[in-house]
């Protein structure tokens, strides 16, 4: 035990030499996050659909002086925002890595091996960072470091999906697949209601055509992408922990036994521990006051 808490001091005197450093490299990348060809092609997409959907289709539609021309070019132009805004906040939002001064509770390591899985509180140690992680903590390749509730590493953010920007990213694929829907349905009334009885229009078409099926396409993508992300939130399970409580749960039931993931604690309020406690600020991106340190986690053992 002597050893043990010998060893621990030592870390933690490194983890406090290194933590000051760490922090400045993490500050410094953010900026270099939008140097990125996926971050920069996603902005392009954002323009071109932004570009196409008002000053073509809505222009040809019903014109951007009439008034139901400005309504929808207001409505496109407010949902288009807060996808742009949402996007920066993921880029910019640090997932949240582990505290360099983290050190898990030995006594409760001392456990029997059964409780420790029921409570999902298994002593874990990173075998790239030569560190403890806490629950649900896992490393990325990508970024170097252990993420705290770690979901994926998206490369058109630039950035892990994480503890701390899980919420803006989910925000931002429901603003993206709402944008995606409405631009769909912009591109689709004005291709029915063109007259296309004139020479010349074979280009028109296929202009028409590929924008169509382009917005089409990106809306059923980013709207089966939000489908599997509110699946994930009422359970409360992260990308990766899903296929781990696929795993178990065949585990369990080969053995009789019946599974439940340790971290969900009912949808209402798995949903609010991501969304927060106040309905009105679940679209906000950055209201995110609610997020706890990413150490500790509810489970149903807590009201028991």
């Amino acid at each position: 035990m002597k050893e043990k808490q010998t060893r621990t001091k030592i870390d933690f005197s490194k983890s406090l030499e290194s933590s000051s450093t760490g922090t400045r490299e993490r500050e410094s990348m953010k900026g270099k996050r939008f140097l990125s060809i996926p971050v920069f092609s996603v902005f392009l997409l954002l323009g071109f659909i932004y570009y196409v959907a008002v000053f073509v289709f809505i222009e040809n539609w019903v014109g951007l002086q009439s008034s139901a021309g400005s309504l929808n070019a207001l409505i496109f132009t407010f949902l288009a925002s807060l996808c742009v805004f949402s996007f920066l906040v993921c880029v910019l939002t640090d997932p949240g890595g582990v505290p360099p001064a983290y050190v898990p509770d030995f006594e409760a390591s001392e456990a029997s091996d059964q409780a420790l899985m029921k409570s999902g509180t298994q002593l874990r140690q990173c075998a790239k960072c030569s560190a403890y992680k806490p629950p649900r903590a896992h490393h990325c390749r990508s970024c170097r470091r252990c993420i705290l509730r770690m979901d994926h590493h998206c490369m058109w953010i630039n950035n892990c999906v994480g503890h701390r920007n899980y919420k803006a990213f989910v925000v931002l694929v429901f603003y993206a697949a709402m944008s995606s829907l409405y631009s769909a349905v912009v591109t689709i009334c004005c291709t029915i209601e063109k007259d296309w009885n004139y020479s010349g229009s074979g280009p028109l078409k296929l202009f028409y055509i590929v924008c169509g099926v382009m917005t089409v396409g990106l809306f059923l993508t980013l709207g089966t992408l939000l489908g599997w992300h509110i699946f994930l939130i009422s359970h409360n399970m992260t990308t990766i922990e899903r296929y781990d409580v696929i795993r178990a749960a065949w585990l369990a039931r080969k053995s009789g036994q019946s599974y439940r993931h340790p971290f969900d604690v009912g949808v209402y309020k798995n949903i609010t521990l991501i969304l927060g406690p106040n309905m009105l600020k679940w679209l906000c991106p950055t209201a995110v006051s609610h997020i706890k340190d990413g150490i500790n986690f509810p489970t149903p053992r807590d009201n028991s």
